[in-house]
């Protein structure tokens, strides 16, 4: 509940070049408020505040933004390196806050696959439960994980792990009260579907 009052000017001060970002991406594929808004399952009115940096965008926010811009969550938060260098070493980039969560660069950006090592306080709960396109990984390092999936709620500790498609309904947050640490994958493509399922028309 703490994240729930934090004063905006803080919020701002955490991601200072994000909001200007996502709306200059917005405007660059040609995309109205209500385009963009309605393509990330958001109201026109709170991508609007997360463009002018009145809120913070969540981690699947920030993954649905990226895919709907063609950018990635790295570019998203600013962590834009000359070149595509293979390993990132540690302490490069420095953390990012939004929401409440810390975000740590593990990965190159511009690739497919986007990777962060993800801090999240317990007791920030209030996003949404997201639906994008592609597939998730996560792996608990330290405290207890609750990561909900459609109608199942699992409790992850450290050295779990947890793979799964995006498409399913999901939540993360922090079960342990000194909040949880994992590192986190994320690709922009589905896997395939050996059981594909025939909507009704």
């Amino acid at each position: 509940m703490e994240c729930m009052s934090t004063p905006a000017d803080d919020d701002v001060a955490a991601l200072p070049g994000v909001a200007p970002r996502l709306r200059e991406l917005r405007r660059r594929r040609g995309l109205t408020l209500e385009a963009a808004a309605q393509r990330a399952g958001l109201s026109p009115a709170h991508l609007s505040r997360l463009e002018t940096g009145a809120r913070q965008p969540s981690l699947p926010m920030l993954l649905g933004l990226a895919r709907i811009y063609g950018t990635t969550v790295s570019e998203l938060l600013g962590e834009m390196p000359p070149e595509r260098e293979p390993v990132i070493r540690a302490g490069r980039a420095a953390p990012r806050e939004a929401d409440g969560w810390t975000y740590h660069q593990t990965g190159a950006s511009g690739r497919a696959m986007q990777a962060l090592r993800v801090e999240v306080p317990y007791g920030t709960q209030g996003e949404l439960v997201r639906v994008h396109p592609g597939e998730e990984w996560l792996y608990v390092l330290t405290g207890r994980l609750r990561l909900s999936l459609g109608d199942a709620t699992h409790e992850l500790d450290p050295g779990d792990s947890a793979h799964f498609d995006s498409l399913t309904p999901h939540r993360i947050s922090a079960a342990s009260h000194g909040g949880a640490e994992f590192l986190f994958v994320h690709t922009l493509l589905q896997s395939p579907d050996p059981h594909p399922h025939h909507p009704h028309s």
